[in-house]
């Protein structure tokens, strides 16, 4: 029986659910005490003890595999999509097998922008305060079918957010060097970044972190931006400068703002943005964080690190 350390909370949230499939694989799952990360000093101290690692969001360095590849560890698998926190090259060096679960949690993080979306338009947010409050407000938000977007990233997030904006009639032009034009729904166009940003009433960040994606809305682009556009981000913190967020609220060229995702996480409690909670929604990170989704990507981490071990046993 491989032992195998979970440190991703949606699935640690979920995990009674996985020993029995786990273990009909010969993994015996140990779960993490964490709620958001842990760090690499914990890591150090824990990983080497363990067969297998299904990773979160953790700093999962050159420096921890190297301690966790001298103790037991024989494989790995990063939960979830985005990888920028993992360090592959290291593993490629050191010969630790390693992959991550692609092409899963498009339409549930999908889900969330557009969710993100019509609460911005609507100010549905803003109600809800004052409702709980002892008020009774009713801002005057827009309509969607008049607006235009900027989806930045067209993987498979993006894809899903981009068929979900066209059934709101929304006007929409994608941001992404790798997407091939003849791809796109009919009416989408595809634009460069920052110009693409120029005209728009929603920019819709959804790519993964990259040195060519961070801060790719810096202060650079606020004199792009129409006054008054709604900025959502379900991709990666470090893509928006929130220096620039918060000095594009302050100036009021961005009206308002709805974040899944941080430079800092949890989000620090001395925060700038805090400063203008009226005008933003905050997420935790949770955009693929349904009981289907975990599931799913649950399952199919525990069958590719369970396959690792077959092919070392093989061998």
């Amino acid at each position: 029986m491989k032992s195998v350390l979970v440190t991703c909370p949606p699935m640690l949230g979920m995990i009674d659910e996985f020993y029995a499939p786990a273990k009909a694989q010969g993994i015996a799952l140990h779960a993490a005490q964490v709620t958001q990360i842990m760090s690499v000093e914990e890591l150090i101290a824990t990983v080497p003890g363990y067969d297998g690692w299904i990773i979160g969001d953790d700093p999962a360095t050159a420096e921890v595999f190297e301690a966790a590849t001298k103790g037991q560890l024989r494989a790995a698998v990063k939960w979830g999509v985005g990888v920028d926190n993992v360090d592959f090259a290291a593993c490629k060096r050191l010969g630790l097998p390693i992959i991550n679960t692609p092409g899963v949690f498009g339409r549930e993080v999908a889900d969330l922008a557009m969710q993100y979306v019509t609460a911005l338009a609507r100010e549905s947010y803003t109600i809800d305060r004052g409702v709980r409050t002892g008020s009774w407000p009713k801002p005057r938000g827009h309509s969607l079918w008049s607006r235009r977007a900027a989806v930045v990233g067209y993987g498979d997030i993006g894809r899903n957010t981009v068929k979900r904006l066209l059934a709101h009639d929304v006007t929409i032009t994608v941001v992404d060097p790798f997407c091939d034009p003849a791809t796109l729904p009919e009416g989408v166009r595809l634009a460069s970044w920052p110009a693409a940003a120029e005209g728009q009433d929603y920019l819709v960040f959804t790519a993964p972190l990259t040195p060519d994606t961070q801060h790719m809305f810096s202060e650079v682009v606020l004199p792009h931006l129409k006054p008054g556009v709604r900025v959502v981000n379900v991709g990666r913190g470090p893509v928006i400068s929130e220096a620039a967020l918060v000095a594009g609220l302050k100036a009021d060229i961005v009206h308002s703002a709805a974040l899944d995702v941080f430079e800092v996480e949890p989000l620090p409690t001395d925060s700038p943005l805090r400063a203008y909670q009226d005008r933003l929604i905050c997420g935790s990170h949770n955009g693929s964080n349904t009981e289907d989704a975990v599931r799913n990507v649950s399952l199919k981490a525990i069958g590719l690190i369970a396959g690792f071990f077959a092919d070392a046993t093989r061998q």
